[in-house]
């Protein structure tokens, strides 16, 4: 009898330890759709920088003084008036219609582009952004959806925070106008939900994004001093792209920031996918992959802090990295470094390259990691946010 309940026991207890073991390698992988409910609260820089003040909504450019990371210079539209977008339809992309975001984005001279409404935005044709301008989707919830995508191409100075981004699509291109004294003939598009086409000085923040044609976001073709942060990637297969071809030597010059974003349910590879440049990831949760998380080629410098990685539970796919078509002679001359990142459920990073990097890059705009234990908050809030004027968001 005593034998038999020591043997229950042990069931009992191996099937706790086994439950204990789950709840450390998969319910860290958080559910994002429990809303918080109580005081407003923030746990990174950017965040603590504007959205536990309750007059956000009367100062809305004060968002332009909180940018990190390679793009921190980006004002968008913060020194010209705010632009309110009151109609969601994209009916004409040669003549647009006042108070629709295409005929926003197409003004000359820097705009604080918002929205009167929650809306859903089916966008005809790629919709082309011009310098200094800022998207601002918060106080309302707006869907780009079932349609193009954004195209930011030879600009500046632009700045996309808080929208939903889901259900891109390839458009046949056309006749496109793309600044109030300009059309332009486009071909069919990638279906890239945000591609950057030989910009640079990008700020994109708290977006929702999933499911689109091609990629998610990607940065090609010479653009630089990027930053990407709190956003919130879900159901996508290739994800991130910067830099497009081995061929294109012009992207030598690119910097992205990549911080604070999560990396969610359903995703495949290229969080991000680098070629050419430098690359800096900081304070992100990799709670997801199916394939690997961070790939790429050509040299890239790809530096890794403080991120948190929750390996998939397929034991082939347990590395976060991937070089793509290169010799382990020549992929070990690629600095790619891990610093302060937590790697849980058997996640493991291949280093190569200089540990000694940062004297090098001691001039450059980076993030300082906060400590990977601390992910879990630190993007807590990633993706839009529920903001309501006269209150914190």
């Amino acid at each position: 009898m005593e034998q038999a309940k020591l043997i229950l026991f042990l069931v009992l207890f191996s099937a706790f330890v086994i439950m204990a073991h789950s709840y450390d390698t998969t319910s860290t992988r958080r559910n994002l759709g429990k809303k918080y409910k109580g005081p407003c609260i923030s746990y990174n820089p950017v965040d603590q920088c504007w959205r536990c003040r309750p007059d956000w909504a009367e100062h809305r450019q004060h968002l332009a003084e909180c940018s990190q990371g390679f793009g921190h210079n980006a004002t968008g539209g913060r020194d010209g008036p705010i632009y309110v977008v009151v109609d969601p339809s994209d009916d004409d992309v040669t003549d647009p219609k006042p108070g629709t975001l295409r005929h926003a984005v197409i003004q000359k001279g820097p705009l604080w582009i918002t929205f009167k409404k929650s809306m859903k935005i089916k966008l005809k044709q790629e919709l082309m952004i011009q310098s200094d301008k800022t998207i601002d989707g918060r106080g309302a919830n707006v869907h780009i959806a079932e349609g193009a995508g954004f195209m930011i191409q030879f600009v500046r100075n632009v700045i996309i925070t808080n929208l939903n981004f889901h259900d891109i699509k390839r458009c046949n291109g056309g006749t496109i106008r793309d600044s109030v004294d300009h059309l332009g003939t486009r071909a069919t598009s990638d279906g890239d939900a945000i591609q950057i086409f030989g910009s640079s000085t990008i700020w994109i923040d708290h977006l929702s994004m999933k499911k689109a044609a091609d990629g998610l976001i990607d940065v090609v073709s010479g653009s630089n001093d990027i930053t990407i942060s709190n956003c919130h990637f879900t159901d996508h297969g290739k994800v991130l792209l910067f830099g497009a071809s081995d061929s294109d030597s012009r992207d030598k010059s690119m910097h992205v920031t990549v911080a604070y974003s999560h990396f969610g349910k359903r995703l495949s590879q290229r969080m991000p996918r680098c070629r050419w440049g430098f690359f800096h990831l900081v304070n992100n949760d990799y709670t997801h992959w199916q394939m690997y998380a961070i790939g790429g080629s050509k040299g890239a410098t790809i530096i890794s802090q403080g991120n948190r990685f929750i390996a998939p539970p397929d034991p082939n796919f347990k590395q976060v990295t991937h070089r793509n078509d290169a010799t382990p002679d020549e992929w070990k001359k690629w600095t790619w470094r891990s610093e302060g990142d937590l790697m849980m459920n058997g996640a493991f990073m291949i280093e190569s390259g200089n540990p000694d990097w940062a004297k090098g890059y001691h001039d450059y705009q980076l993030i300082k990691p906060l400590p990977a234990t601390e992910v879990g908050k630190i993007t807590k809030f990633s993706g839009t946010l529920s903001c309501k004027k006269g209150k914190a968001c």
